[in-house]
């Protein structure tokens, strides 16, 4: 496969599992993202992949050779990656074309790094020291530096965490207008959901060093594969009911499926708040106003539902902002809910 591949990988630290039985493959031209949370094996997958941990256990390939197996490995400097840390790991004594041209090495022309700073919109900043630039621009330095020797891989490390918000959607579509202009497969780690799915062609959600789902952004965040998924990518309301004799759920927000659950079973189902909405008097279920808080593009607020237990949050379009104590009704959202087997590890 042309691109980068790993064959049941597994890493220990101690008697902890860091990566557990990894099989993962990222085409040319992919950007596959790796999420979940801190110590889940992400960050321990990427530096398998670059070299700078000795693989124990399994193989990881680039365009079908092997650069590690039990036999041995390829040195990271010979296995044709890239690579852009959270820091960005510049020199600080080196000028920003001197940056650059360190990540090409012995042998080649100041000329082609002045051709990856170009690329990336900082053709004039050559003389400058990284010290002299924003965030974003030392992201694009890192980024130049990265893709001057013209990886077959293109490995990323959280690379957008130490920028402002603001920034951040434009530095993220910048770099990926430029990942794709040179055919490398990239793989990506980053705790943000977001962020996953707005530069991923696929998503592997891990969780304790295996990846628990595999798919597109649409598929991730509309068919979580467990409660913990869906948890992962937003928030939920929980409640917990029991499968009925007809196969139906019944929950004080509403009635849903319980289909290829036995009956009787105990369930959590999970609401996101963009499931509720505001419906005309005497429709949906009766709710009372607990707290509304405008958030910008939508506003928090949480309701009293007779049943619910807990306050409901629901995600409501402004202008909507109801006072405390009004009395609303709510509808449910099919689409946005979902039914899981209750194996007693979720929020209580």
């Amino acid at each position: 496969m042309s691109g980068l591949a790993f064959r049941a990988v597994t890493h220990h630290f101690g008697r902890r599992i860091a990566v557990d039985t990894l099989d993962l493959e990222v085409a040319a031209g992919e950007v596959v993202c790796l999420l979940g949370p801190s110590g889940c094996g992400k960050t321990t997958t990427l530096r398998l992949a670059a070299g700078l941990e000795t693989l124990q256990s399994g193989a990881i390939l680039i365009d079908d050779a092997v650069v590690a197996d039990a036999g041995g490995a390829l040195p990271p400097e010979k296995r044709q990656i890239g690579l852009i840390f959270q820091d960005y790991a510049l020199f600080p004594h080196l000028s920003v074309l001197d940056n650059v041209a360190f990540g090409l090495g012995r042998g080649h022309s100041v000329a082609e790094a002045q051709t990856a700073l170009d690329k990336v919109g900082l053709g004039d900043r050559g003389r400058s020291f990284p010290h002299m630039l924003s965030g974003g621009e030392q992201q694009r330095v890192a980024l130049a530096r990265a893709l001057a020797p013209r990886p077959r891989v293109m490995l990323m490390d959280e690379p957008f965490s130490g920028l402002d918000v603001r920034l951040r959607d434009k530095v993220r579509d910048e770099t990926l207008a430029l990942l794709a202009s040179t055919g490398a497969a990239v793989l990506l780690v980053t705790h943000d959901p977001e962020e996953a799915m707005r530069m991923a062609d696929r998503i592997a959600l891990m969780r304790a060093g295996r990846v628990v789902q595999l798919g597109t952004p649409e598929s991730l965040y509309n068919r979580p594969a467990d409660a913990g998924a869906a948890r992962f990518f937003a928030e939920a309301n929980t409640i917990r009911a029991r499968v009925g004799a007809d196969g139906r759920v019944e929950t004080p927000l509403g009635v849903l499926s319980g289909a290829g659950l036995a009956a009787g079973t105990a369930v959590e189902v999970l609401i996101r708040p963009h499931a509720l909405r505001p419906v005309a008097a005497g429709e949906g279920v009766a709710a009372r106003v607990a707290r509304s808080r405008l958030l910008g593009a939508d506003s928090l607020v949480e309701f009293h539902v007779d049943g619910a237990g807990a306050v409901v949050s629901a995600r409501i379009a402004p202008p909507v902002l109801p006072a405390p104590g009004a009395e609303m009704c709510l509808s449910l959202d099919l689409g946005q809910c979902f039914v899981f087997e209750d194996r007693g590890d979720g929020p209580k």
